[in-house]
């Protein structure tokens, strides 16, 4: 499922589409999808067609937080991040992600 939403999102043009496995920790999820989205109307546009995607997918939306530059998508075993390019190189949530599971795992 998660390879199928990576590749609907590098299909929808988001940029450097990374999944962290962080199952081996003790963060709350056990995966994190992250895109880079190229404008503020491809991210929220993207918010129902990835819901959409992961429903016929057979994933849940449980939670989100939607805004122009950062949307966060909560399907339970996983989460999906989209960001703007601004954004992801100020907060590097992959850096954190991967420092978090090193650290705990």
């Amino acid at each position: 499922m998660l390879e199928q939403i990576k590749t609907f999102l590098e299909d929808k043009k988001t940029e450097n589409v990374e999944i962290v496995d962080v199952s081996s920790s003790d963060y709350f999820t056990d995966y994190v999808i992250l895109a880079t989205t190229i404008s503020t109307k491809q991210t929220l546009a993207l918010v129902d067609e990835l819901t959409q995607k992961a429903k016929e997918l057979g994933a849940n939306l449980f939670g989100s937080e939607v805004s122009e530059d950062w949307v966060v998508l909560d399907f339970g075993d996983f989460l999906v991040h989209l960001l703007s390019e601004e954004y992801r190189q100020r907060y590097k949530i992959e850096d954190f992600l991967k420092e978090f599971t090193k650290n705990k795992s």
